[in-house]
């Protein structure tokens, strides 16, 4: 439950899994995150923004399903456990 309270924008970030398989093994920060997607700068300085709802992706040793995270960053904070 504490990933979904967490806030995500400047954490590093891998992409694990992704109906896109290009996607697989991305790596960057997170900058901006909304309901629906994450917006992250890679290693390039490209900025990429990606559907939270077809990724499972990496913080730190935690893995998260982006199905999970569909709600604006804002309101999921709010949660009670």
């Amino acid at each position: 439950m504490r990933e979904l309270k967490q806030e995500y924008i400047g954490s590093d970030i891998e992409i694990i899994e992704s109906t896109n398989k290009t996607l697989i093994g991305l790596k960057g920060k997170v900058i901006d995150e909304t309901k629906n997607t994450i917006s992250i700068k890679t290693k390039n300085n490209e900025t990429k923004k990606l559907l939270k709802n077809v990724l499972k992706f990496k913080i730190g040793q935690k893995i998260i399903d982006g199905k999970t995270i569909t709600k604006k960053p804002q309101d999921r904070i709010k949660i009670k456990n």
